[in-house]
Parts: structure tokens; C-alpha cells; sequence
């Protein structure tokens, strides 16, 4: 069955529609969206800053995460690393793809590669969510 459209990136969060992000597919075992490497975003050296690259992968895994939760349950990030390859140049989009290494019933790990428009790997982030119930009444 194919996936449905993918909600914009303001529904998943405002932060996520802040970025710019374009959510091209979310889903409980991939995300995938584009990132526009635009002047705001850029570094002293004139690339896409190694911060806004771990916010696109934390909206990634936590979008993921949350796709895969019951209804109700929440999710944080507790942990996320981050190996830098290759700059991202301005004016071209940031590729991102998210999967799921790990979904357990505390806790997830997902992966999110980032890529170039030449297809090359530019970043490649590990983060850890910690899945959150609901919480008691009263």
C-alpha cells in the first residue's frame, strides 16, 4: 500500500517549518525530507552549519519515532552523534533519509543519512529516543 502524503513540515513541528524543512515522506520505518541550504543556515565558511544538519536529522528521528508510538505517548531526545564527511554547499538542497536501527518499547535508534544534491554522503547521525508515556492523571 503506498504511503500517504506527507503533512507539511509545520505539523510536524514549528521548528521543522522554521527550518524550511520539506518532508517528502514520514513514515513509522523511513523519513525522508529536503532541507534548502539558504544564507541563514550558513556557516563563517559559507556552508550549510554543522548545527542546522543535526536539527534536520532530530526532526527526522523524532519524526519517525512519534509515526511509531501509540497514541498518546510522547518522545525526547536523549543522545545523538554526528560524523561530518563533506561540506554542503549553498543554493542546493540538503537530501535527508531516516531509518530506524532500533525500536524498542523505552527507547528507539535511528539513523539519518544527510546527502548532497551530487548524491554524496555529507553527514551521517545516530540519535536515541526515548519514547514517553502518558502521564497519570491527577
Amino acid at each position: 500500500m503506498p504511503e500517504p502524503p506527507a503533512p507539511p513540515a509545520n505539523e510536524i513541528s514549528a521548528f521543522a517549518g522554521f527550518l524550511g524543512l520539506k518532508i517528502l515522506l514520514l513514515g513509522p520505518e523511513r523519513v525522508e525530507a529536503e532541507l534548502p541550504v539558504r544564507p541563514e543556515l550558513l556557516n563563517r565558511n559559507g556552508v550549510l552549519h554543522g548545527g542546522a544538519i543535526m536539527a534536520l536529522a532530530d526532526v527526522l528521528g523524532g519524526a519517525g519515532t512519534f509515526a511509531s508510538l501509540a497514541p498518546g505517548q510522547g518522545t525526547t531526545t536523549v543522545e545523538s552523534k554526528t560524523n561530518f564527511f563533506r561540506p554542503l554547499p549553498p543554493d542546493e538542497p540538503a537530501r535527508a533519509v531516516s531509518v530506524p536501527l532500533h525500536k524498542g518499547r523505552r527507547t528507539m535508534v535511528w539513523q539519518t543519512s544527510v546527502l548532497r544534491a551530487d548524491g554524496k554522503l555529507a553527514a551521517m547521525i545516530t540519535q536515541t529516543q526515548m519514547i514517553l508515556d502518558p502521564a497519570a492523571p491527577g
